[in-house]
């Protein structure tokens, strides 16, 4: 069975409201930048959507996705209506199952980062700790689909498919 996480992506809506029929609104997405010595120099592909594994036989990945948010974030995740987005592979064979809500009103005084350890340098025999992500922010949708890595831009381009449609249900 392929590795499992979970995630949310929150998003708010920027643009004018007043759209014809289908149209897609201009909005934002919450992301976070990837913690550790790896990604500390990267930007593009070094964004990700606040997620981690869970084993689907112990528990449901929205409780999952919830869980996660809270555990790299340090802030609850919202208490808004999710929608489960979908399942995307990346190319290790993981897969992601990705919940949307609106974060229109998601404002935290901070955030307050999960942290891992590591080997650091490497073959050094020395553990080092750090942060699990070291940046979250809202960032607009352009500029999303080259932060995040690549397996979750299919999620970002679901989105866009998913605010069209409920924009066009107005």
């Amino acid at each position: 069975m392929p590795v499992m996480s979970a995630g949310i992506l929150l998003y708010r809506i920027t643009g004018d409201e007043r759209m014809s029929h289908g149209d897609v609104p201009s909005f934002e997405v919450l992301i976070a930048h990837m913690g550790g010595p790896y990604w500390a120099k990267k930007t593009d592909g070094a964004w990700t959507i606040p997620k981690g594994e869970f084993d689907p036989d112990a528990e449901s990945a929205l409780d999952a996705a919830r869980r996660e948010f809270r555990e790299e974030l340090g802030v609850e995740a919202p208490d808004v209506a999710y929608a489960e987005l979908g399942t995307f592979p990346y190319a290790s064979g993981k897969r992601i199952t990705v919940f949307v809500g609106d974060g229109a009103d998601f404002a935290p005084e901070a955030f307050s980062y999960g942290t891992f350890e590591l080997e650091w340098p490497p073959r050094s025999g020395r553990t080092v700790e750090f942060p699990e992500v070291d940046d979250a922010r809202w960032t607009d949708a352009a500029a999303a689909a080259s932060l995040l890595v690549r397996g979750q831009r299919p999620a970002l381009e679901a989105l866009t498919r998913h605010l069209g449609d409920v924009s066009g249900e107005r």
